[in-house]
């Protein structure tokens, strides 16, 4: 099988972490034929979605880990399947590429995650269809519902909708120091909008990530525990990675969205729990298959693998 990968540069990628690697590994490994490009270099041309891609070989060892065969444009619909892992911001060419993709979904690709799903579930404001499942959340560009909200909750959290990797997180507590201050500088004086929650003590036991995929729901979540004084748990934002066993309470959550998700197109998501809420549902680029694999011994990418290929095999 060919497949292609759509992300970032590879010479960005962190390698002793990086998700899409790991992927990348497990797909070779299986004997399957690796194509890359960027999200730049997916084209309308004469009537087709097609890329600028070249092939790409992993390498074991050595200072340069992969090689690039030669620039080739082929047609989206001609790859066994397209893995769209560029990462967030979902800004404008964001996008602006998953039209390009859906336009190649009706030309017969098979893109995973769905573009058109990609699209309908913003990563933050789409754990709002399960009000029960979530803490206490306001999404507003007001300041006066802010205050209001922060009047009744004591201790809130206040994040814009596209941050990524814990990026603009502030806390506010009782005092109630900063705040106007702060909702008018991540909003922008009232342009932008924001999401509000109230602060959840458990976050000191981590902001779990769990994986589902292809429906099913992956055994161990990696908590993502905050340092020192720090409340953010991203690992971007310095937090430490433990991988541990679902509780049941985290297992019926990921079992309840798991079909649900799945059969919209997400074939995989990345779930964040924090105190068993939902707090976030990730669809462009999840990731943290490396760590729990290296913890726990459950190789992630080749449970992603063995889903991809069974679903290839239906298609």
């Amino acid at each position: 099988m060919d497949f292609l990968f759509i992300a970032d540069p590879l010479e960005s990628f962190k390698i002793y972490k990086d998700t899409t690697l790991a992927m990348m590994r497990a797909t070779q490994g299986a004997g399957h034929r690796l194509w890359f490009c960027q999200s730049c270099q997916i084209l309308w041309k004469d009537n087709f979605v097609v890329a600028d891609c070249q092939t790409v070989a992993i390498k074991p060892s050595g200072t340069s880990w992969y090689e690039l065969g030669e620039i080739e444009q082929r047609k989206l619909n001609s790859f066994s399947a397209v893995l769209m892992r560029t990462d967030p911001p979902f800004d404008i060419e964001y996008l602006n590429t998953t039209w390009m993709l859906s336009a190649a979904v009706r030309q017969g690709a098979v893109v995973m995650n769905n573009p058109a799903a990609i699209r309908d579930h913003s990563e933050k404001l789409s754990i709002t269809e399960f009000p029960e499942l979530i803490p206490p959340t306001l999404v507003t560009r007001e300041l006066e519902a802010v205050q209001a909200f922060h009047q009744q909750h004591a201790d809130i959290v206040v994040k814009p909708l596209d941050g990524m990797g814990g990026m603009g997180i502030f806390r506010v507590g009782p005092d109630g120091l900063n705040l106007a201050s702060i909702v008018e500088t991540l909003g922008e004086n009232g342009t932008r909008t924001l999401m509000v929650q109230r602060f959840l003590p458990e976050i000191s036991q981590g902001d779990k990530r769990v994986l589902l995929i292809d429906g099913e729901v992956v055994p161990f979540a990696l908590a993502r525990i905050p340092q020192g004084s720090e409340i953010r748990g991203n690992l971007a934002a310095g937090g430490k990675g433990v991988a541990m066993p679902l509780t049941d309470s985290e297992k019926r959550v990921a079992e309840r969205l798991a079909p649900l998700l799945n059969e919209r197109g997400l074939f995989l998501v990345g779930l964040d729990l924090i105190g068993g809420y939902v707090t976030e549902i990730n669809v462009t680029s999840p990731t943290c298959f490396v760590e729990i694999t290296e913890q726990t011994g459950f190789d992630v990418a080749a449970f992603w693998l063995k889903a991809l290929e069974k679903r290839l095999s239906l298609t």
